[in-house]
């Protein structure tokens, strides 16, 4: 098994890809809005997945957070709000803006896993700044560390409960980051003492089952590399400080902020520690790059993400009553 994450070209899988997929036996792959059109599609499309790789527990992600970030979009699919949504309900009555934010993740989980999805990339746990990129600010929990944790241990528990797992993100903290990632590198000039706000909420969530690392410059810990790319960033703060010990994946190596070919890439952020490379865009020459360039996934990493599957349990709920008690507790405000 390859520790790698794949995106898919289209709704249904191509001959072409279900043949190299076959071959390099990825460890998961992901999908988005193109993979998406209806429910019976996207079950059939997990399905095949499934049947493909041989394994029941195959990760099958997406990035279904609610506001901007929903690949499962009306009018198949409800929509659902962000993150500051539950930071204004958290101003005024804490603990119902937690509740409405594990509602909330249940529902969500509920739907992915009647299709057949089983990983979603939710929570943030990235303490906003008041200068934050909008690419963050729109979609994080709140400017404060123990607010942020608090809604991102609720989210993750709603989303245990309905048979999904969750991924924490951006480790070790995306929220000084003043550019997006999708198209520039950023630098964080912060010291170490202020960088702590940021490492807070992911060191209490440290027993989450997976993370994702952001690709950022910290002059701090490593003025020469990301944190994608770091063997520092990964091996002492987000392994050593935060104690996180989950599946650790790297933010979409596609994006701009790193630069080199798609395999120098992957076998950068796995020699510095990643556990899987996440490449979500399907360029047949690329992940034919990534599978050339990295080995099979190493015994560590596959307890991790054996671990991290192995918390999966037949989901539970009722999809219109979370709904309505998320709807009634965000109506406070």
């Amino acid at each position: 098994m390859k520790p790698v994450i794949f995106g898919l070209s289209g709704p249904a899988l191509t001959d072409d890809e279900r043949a190299f997929f076959a071959e390099s036996q990825p460890c998961g792959f992901i999908l988005f809005r193109r993979n998406v059109e209806t429910r019976s599609q996207l079950r059939a499309l997990t399905d095949s997945l499934r049947t493909l790789t041989g394994r029941d527990d195959v990760p099958i992600l997406i990035d279904q957070e609610g506001g901007r970030v929903a690949r499962m979009a009306p009018p198949e699919w409800p929509p659902f709000p962000a993150g500051p949504a539950f930071d204004a309900l958290y101003e005024i009555a804490p603990m119902s803006a937690i509740e409405a934010a594990r509602a909330n993740a249940q529902a969500i989980a509920l739907m992915l896993a009647e299709v057949g999805i089983n990983v979603d990339c939710l929570p943030l746990l990235d303490v906003a700044q008041p200068d934050t990129t909008e690419a963050i600010s729109t979609r994080a929990y709140g400017r404060e560390p123990q607010r942020v944790a608090a809604m991102g241990r609720a989210v993750i528990d709603g989303l245990r409960r309905a048979g999904v797992v969750g991924v924490v993100k951006h480790m070790p903290g995306h929220g000084r980051a003043v550019v997006d990632t999708h198209y520039h590198l950023p630098t964080v000039t912060a010291s170490d003492a202020e960088l702590e706000v940021d490492l807070a909420p992911f060191t209490a969530l440290k027993d989450a089952p997976m993370g994702m690392t952001s690709h950022i410059v910290f002059e701090a810990w490593d003025a020469a590399r990301p944190a994608t790319l770091s063997p520092v960033i990964v091996g002492d703060i987000i392994r050593g400080r935060i104690g996180f010990d989950g599946l650790l994946m790297t933010d979409d190596i596609d994006m701009k902020a790193l630069s080199g070919t798609a395999g120098e890439k992957a076998a950068g952020a796995l020699a510095a520690g990643c556990d899987v490379v996440l490449d979500c865009w399907a360029r047949m020459d690329e992940m034919v790059d990534i599978a050339g360039r990295i080995g099979d996934m190493p015994d560590a990493s596959l307890a991790r993400l054996d671990r991290a599957m192995a918390t999966i349990k037949p989901g539970e709920g009722d999809f219109a009553e979370l709904i309505a008690k998320r709807d009634a507790l965000l109506a406070l405000v």
